[in-house]
């Protein structure tokens, strides 16, 4: 049975929608196909090239495009590699990577990562921000936030605090973040390769709900930047009421402008038109990754400034 007739007969719903997305072969056999092992090179805790050169001794190694620390890994298991369980690498989806990249964090800086378990990204950040100024981390699960705890601790990540708020609530600290990433909680199709439960529990009304969710948490971290500052609003899933949608609703309601983001990585078209409704031409500037664009999760990027004297 092909991929496209699986997930036909595992969800029609799921494949009548995306279909309308992209209807190729391949973009059906890699929505399902298992994803390679990646991993970041933590240099928070050794330099990249003492650990590339000691991995290179055991593993095929192949660099990531789009993130200097990125690296695809022949291993089918991280816990059989030591400096997984010392913390020198962080088991990370290459795609995953792109955020950070993108948010580009400066030593000394206020960071909010508003929904940062399992803590990866904010990781990620610390590593760019070497250790220095301070990341809130935020998750509202105390049962996450002990993950997210667990693995900052283990990354060797000093800078960051760990708060268990709900994300709208950092919109009252207006005009105070010099960047805010905000890798939004979604319905993860991007992550059906990682588990065929988000194929069979996909429901357009987990697609509504979380659209709404996502809406009222832009609207706060837009709130909570200070003008002058840099939004990242990031999703792993395709759906465009999750993506463009969401990013067109900021768009609309206050004066944020969107920034191209310039990487080597190849993507789809964002989508400026869906179900009768058209979104605004900014849109051009986010990237948005299908599974088989770079045989990753599917992803969704925004770069988003706010305007010196923004409100």
């Amino acid at each position: 049975m092909s991929a496209r007739d699986r997930i036909k007969e595992t969800n029609p719903a799921f494949y009548e929608r995306y279909s309308m997305l992209e209807d190729t072969d391949e973009f059906w056999e890699f929505i399902i196909r298992p994803l390679r092992q990646s991993i970041r090179v933590n240099t928070l805790k050794a330099p990249l090239n003492v650990v590339v050169e000691r991995l290179k001794e055991e593993f095929e190694l192949e660099p990531v495009a789009w993130v200097r620390e990125g690296f695809f890994i022949s291993v089918d298991n991280l816990a059989k590699v030591p400096e997984h369980s010392l913390g020198l690498i962080f088991g990370q989806e290459a795609s995953s990577m792109i955020p950070p990249v993108v948010l580009d964090p400066k030593p000394g800086e206020l960071v909010l990562d508003m929904a940062a378990a399992p803590g990866s990204k904010t990781g990620q950040i610390a590593q760019y921000m070497e250790n220095e100024g301070c990341i809130i981390a935020n998750d509202p699960k105390l049962s996450r936030a002990n993950v997210l705890i667990a693995n900052l601790n283990k990354m060797g990540v000093l800078n960051a605090r760990v708060t268990t708020k709900d994300g709208a609530y950092f919109g009252r600290f207006e005009n105070t973040f010099d960047r805010v990433l905000l890798d939004a909680p979604c319905s993860s199709v991007g992550m059906i390769r990682k588990s065929w439960k988000f194929l069979t529990g996909w429901r357009l009304r987990g697609v509504i709900k979380y659209m709404n969710i996502q809406k009222r948490l832009i609207l706060a971290a837009y709130r909570a930047l200070k003008p002058g500052g840099t939004l990242v609003y990031s999703t792993c899933t395709i759906d465009p009421l999750e993506n463009e949608e969401v990013v067109d609703y900021l768009l609309r309601k206050t004066d944020a402008r969107l920034e191209i983001i310039d990487l080597p990585v190849k993507t789809s078209e964002p989508v400026l038109e869906w179900e009768g409704k058209t979104y605004s031409s900014e849109l051009k500037k986010a990237l948005r990754i299908h599974p088989n664009d770079n045989d990753t999760e599917a992803f969704f990027i925004a770069k988003i400034l706010k305007p010196e004297g923004g409100a």
